[in-house]
């Protein structure tokens, strides 16, 4: 059943690609499609503006982008405020925590694609509107996408606490 919602996924990511949608929007309506977050339909406005990095400026890969804003919509706080300071920090810092969660999927993205900036993804394609550049666009796509929804699974049933990846924080 999770590998035929997972196929699903991909699938959805890939034609959303291939219909013109960007990067970014093409994970997270995949996501919303399947059914895997209760968001609306149309928050896929949310994730228009990082395609190409944020709008064409060549950071953070507008799939990647989608991929933690899908799996925010199955595990991020709906109440950021909830109980006092230090449980609040504690639900992102601690163990279990948000952020040992979260960390890990740009470190698995980095794995697979070998980058996280559009620009450095794309170097080897000087001409944007390339078809090479947009098959690989769409296989990052198909796999972000994946990625997100084995996230969502995997939060499910493992919770959060996996060990910290490299990070700004020097947390273990």
């Amino acid at each position: 059943m999770e590998e035929e919602l997972i196929q699903k996924v991909k699938d959805n990511a890939r034609q959303n690609f291939r219909d013109g949608l960007n990067c970014s929007e093409s994970v997270f309506k995949a996501i919303i499609d399947a059914g895997m977050i209760d968001i609306s339909p149309e928050a896929v406005r949310l994730a228009t503006g990082f395609g190409g990095g944020m709008g064409l400026a060549g950071h953070n890969c507008g799939a990647l982008v989608a991929a933690v804003m899908a799996v925010g919509g199955a595990h991020g706080r709906s109440n950021p405020l909830e109980g006092d300071f230090s449980q609040r920090v504690d639900r992102l810092y601690g163990n279990p925590g948000l952020y040992r969660f979260f960390n890990q999927i740009p470190h698995e993205f980095r794995q697979v694609v070998g980058e996280i900036d559009c620009k450095e993804i794309n170097r080897d394609y000087p001409v944007w509107q390339d078809k090479d550049r947009f098959r690989n666009c769409m296989k990052i796509v198909v796999s972000a996408a994946e990625m997100a929804a084995r996230y969502i699974l995997k939060g499910q049933t493992e919770g959060y606490i996996q060990p910290f990846g490299e990070n700004v924080a020097g947390k273990q």
